[in-house]
C-alpha cells in the first residue's frame, strides 16, 4: 500500500485529495495544525497527525511515496495584514517540507498558484508562493529532489470555505447570500478569472504525483476558460433572483485576468478539466441555499 502525507489536508482541497486517495487504495496521513482547516474534513479512514510545517522537525521519518504540499496562507488580501506569518508558513514551511522529503526520499507534489505569471512584488502572498516554487526548484536541481509544481486556478467545489477570511470569491458571494446582504465588487467587476473545479483538481494532483513525467516549470491546473466577476455574478442572479451587488473600490493586488497558460497537462498526462462554474452555480440553488 502507498503512503502518501498530505500537509493542509484539513483544508477544502486537502480533503477532497485525502477522500480519493483513500478510495483509490492509498494510506494517507494528514498534516494540519487546524488554523484555517477543520477537524470536521479529516476523512473516514485517514491517520491524523496534527503538526505544522514550520517544524517538520517534529514529525516523524516515514517512507511516504508522495508528499503532497497544500498548507499555505492561500488568499491575497489577508497576507497584506500578515506578510510575516505569510512568509513563514508559504516560504519557510515550503523549506522545511522539502528538506523532510529529501531525508525521507519521497516526491513532493507542490500546490504553487496563477498568480506566478503576475508581478510577485505586487502581494505578499504572490511573493511568497514564488518564493516557494524556487525553493522546488533549486532543491530538485542540487539535491536531485523529486518534486513537481502544479498551478492552481481559483478553485471552487464542494467543500470550499465560505464563512472564513480565507475564502475565495465563490464562497464570499454564498456567504453574502446567507447573510441577505448585496454581492460586493471590487473595482468594474470586468477583472477575469480561470475557475477550476476541485474534482478536476484532484486528478491532476494525482496524476503529477503517479506519473514518471517531470516539467522544467510546472504543471498548470487551470480550465482554460476563463469569466469576468461580473458574469459569475449574473450566474448568482440566475439561480437567485433577489440578490443585488453593489461596487466597491479596487484593492491592491486584483489581476486584471488569470487563464490557463498552456496546456501541457492536458497534453503529456491526458488530463481533461471541464467547465462547471454556471452548472455548480445552479446547483446550490437545487440545494435549497448556499450553505
Amino acid at each position: 500500500m502507498k503512503k502518501v502525507l498530505i500537509t493542509g489536508g484539513a483544508g477544502f482541497i486537502g480533503h477532497a485529495l485525502s477522500k480519493r486517495l483513500i478510495n483509490e487504495g492509498y494510506s494517507v496521513d494528514v498534516l494540519d495544525n487546524l488554523n484555517i482547516g477543520s477537524e470536521a474534513k479529516i476523512a473516514d479512514g485517514i491517520n491524523f497527525i496534527g503538526g505544522d510545517v514550520r517544524a517538520m522537525e517534529n514529525t516523524p521519518n516515514k517512507d511516504y511515496k508522495y508528499i503532497f504540499h497544500l498548507a499555505a496562507l492561500s488568499r491575497i488580501q489577508p497576507s497584506f495584514k500578515s506578510p510575516s506569518n505569510t512568509f513563514t508558513v508559504n516560504v519557510d514551511g515550503t523549506r522545511k517540507v522539502l528538506e523532510y522529503a529529501k531525508n525521507n526520499n519521497s516526491k513532493v507534489i507542490y500546490a504553487g498558484s496563477s498568480s506566478k505569471h503576475h508581478n510577485p512584488e505586487l502581494s505578499p502572498y504572490a511573493m511568497s508562493k514564488y518564493m516557494g516554487e524556487q525553493w522546488l526548484k533549486m532543491y530538485k536541481r542540487v539535491y536531485g529532489l523529486n518534486c513537481e509544481i502544479t498551478r492552481f486556478y481559483n478553485v471552487y467545489g464542494e467543500g470550499e470555505l465560505v464563512n472564513s477570511k480565507m475564502a475565495a470569491v465563490i464562497g464570499i458571494f454564498r456567504a453574502q447570500i446567507n447573510n441577505n446582504q448585496p454581492i460586493t465588487i471590487h473595482g468594474d467587476g470586468e477583472q477575469r478569472r480561470d475557475f477550476t473545479y476541485i474534482d478536476d483538481i484532484i486528478d491532476g494532483l494525482i496524476k503529477v504525483a503517479e506519473s514518471d513525467e517531470t516539467h522544467s516549470d510546472a504543471w498548470e491546473l487551470g480550465t482554460g476558460n476563463n469569466y469576468s466577476i461580473n458574469e459569475v455574478y449574473d450566474m448568482f442572479k440566475e439561480t437567485f433572483p433577489n440578490i443585488t451587488k453593489t461596487h466597491l473600490s479596487d484593492v491592491a493586488g486584483n489581476y486584471r485576468v488569470t487563464h490557463r497558460i498552456n496546456n501541457d497537462t492536458l497534453i503529456r498526462l491526458d488530463w481533461s478539466p471541464k467547465d462547471r462554474i454556471k452548472e455548480y452555480i445552479g446547483s446550490l440553488g437545487k440545494m435549497g441555499g448556499v450553505q
